[in-house]
């Protein structure tokens, strides 16, 4: 299955540094991972021996918004509604759009949607974000408020950062069960950013709040064993508590096309290039100083980078490129759902960043839908990443770290010039994908939970 390297003299692509790890098929293998205390909240009994469902979801952003987490929330809603009522209080769009608002109530079978009004105070600034935050969790408490039910089970989303505080508020007033699920972990990665600092007031209310939270919380959804780790050392003793359930991704709409085939990649010009596809937010959070120093490394091969979304270094990464009059990369807006399957293959490899320091606060779910795409993946992480046990067992990439450009310069370029060794990796990819990262498998893990906490 590994192709043989083809040496070559480019001065922008050196042999492969140490630091770069690269996962082969004689080295990595295939399997589930099992997350511990998984049977202690998720049952393996029959999904028909329990009562149905009655959940409220709560996530600041739903379709038609761009943002990540409101599309993950969506599929997640349809693939519960069969199994009873299903409920989403959101807000207009407000994070990255093309129409400005949507129905102010959506019934779908037994789902039902609710938006309120949603506040867009300079949405791509932190300032403005925290406002919008702010107006949507005194909403979503009149909401919850006005419509309590004790039967009913919310769920409450880190969208924003500091909503499942209103679970912990609430369940003293009303007597709301919840259920947190942990996107981010705020303040932590506010204080890594040097937003705030550690010791400022708000950040030490906002910790202290997050633990009374945690304790009294049904259960808390976390994305990575790491982000786990990280609660646990802020609120010991929890460990009944705590589910790692991974994002997911809809292989059946996702899947691999051939980029002749590929309206979005005719439309670009990306059919012949070799193409690296960066997909999705372009925040704080993400290492694009690597990815940028690697671009510079390549400006002189026929590599095409293209970079699809937004965020806070976005404006500066593209300046630097124009600045620099580099010719090999793209820019291009947020893509609508329904373009998504030809964006995502309309390449050749993609990248998912984390930034130094994040490890534990952040989960890319960008991941999902590129292995999912049938692309192979390469990651820049720190060390003790996630990423890196994923990769292990996917044999879809490399992960590299934090800094090490010409490691991720080099291995671009081995790829371009081996096709095979590329369409090997993005089939692992993709069957380690449709193992374990499907849309109706992660929500039967989902449903197992919630179904368990309705019997007791």
């Amino acid at each position: 299955m590994m192709a043989l390297f083809i040496k070559h003299s480019s001065p922008q692509a050196s042999n492969m540094p140490s630091s770069t790890k690269i996962n082969t098929p004689e080295t990595s293998s295939i399997s589930r991972k099992k997350y511990p205390n998984e049977q202690e909240l998720i049952s393996n009994q029959p999904l028909q021996n329990y009562a149905p469902i009655d959940l409220k979801i709560i996530n600041q952003f739903f379709p038609p918004d761009y943002a990540a987490t409101g599309q993950l929330i969506e599929e997640l809603a349809h693939n519960l509604k069969s199994f009873g009522k299903v409920d989403v209080f959101t807000s207009q769009p407000s994070y990255a759009f093309d129409r400005d608002d949507s129905p102010r109530l959506e019934s779908h079978e037994s789902l039902l949607v609710r938006r309120s009004q949603s506040a867009r105070f300079w949405p791509q600034r932190i300032r403005g974000k925290a406002v919008a935050g702010a107006i949507f969790f005194v909403r979503t408490a009149l909401h919850l408020l006005r419509n309590r039910d004790r039967r009913e089970l919310v769920l409450l989303t880190t969208a924003p950062p500091f909503l499942p505080i209103l679970g912990y508020l609430l369940s003293h007033i009303c007597k709301i069960r919840y259920v947190c699920l942990l996107y981010d972990l705020y303040p932590d990665i506010a204080i890594e950013l040097d937003v705030i600092k550690k010791h400022h007031l708000i950040a030490r209310l906002w910790e202290r709040f997050n633990r009374l939270t945690w304790k009294r919380a049904a259960a808390i959804i976390v994305l990575s064993e790491s982000m786990k780790e990280r609660i646990l050392a802020k609120q010991p003793g929890i460990e009944r508590k705590i589910v790692v359930i991974p994002s997911w991704v809809d292989s059946e709409q996702i899947f691999p096309r051939l980029k002749q085939d590929n309206w979005f990649a005719k439309e670009h010009g990306l059919v012949e290039p070799f193409t690296v596809l960066y997909s999705g937010n372009m925040g704080r959070c993400h290492d694009m100083e690597t990815l940028f120093d690697a671009v510079v490394r390549l400006r002189k091969t026929p590599i095409r980078f293209v970079f699809i979304g937004s965020g806070e270094k976005r404006k500066d990464f593209q300046h630097r490129v124009d600045e620099m009059g580099l010719t090999n990369c793209l820019f291009l807006p947020y893509q609508p759902r329904e373009n998504l399957p030809y964006s995502l293959t309309a390449c050749d490899v993609s990248i998912v960043s984390i930034s130094e320091g994040m490890e534990g606060l952040v989960a890319p779910s960008k991941l999902y839908s590129a292995l999912a795409s049938g692309r192979p993946i390469v990651s820049i992480c720190p060390e003790n990443s996630y990423l890196n046990e994923v990769f292990a067992a996917a044999n879809c990439g490399v992960s590299v770290r934090n800094g090490d450009s010409q490691g991720l310069a080099d291995y671009l370029y081995r790829l371009s010039q081996n096709p095979q060794l590329t369409q090997e990796l993005g089939r692992s990819g993709r069957d380690y994908c449709r193992k374990n990262y499907t849309s109706e498998k992660i929500a039967q893990d989902y449903l197992r939970l919630f179904q368990s906490l309705a019997s007791h």
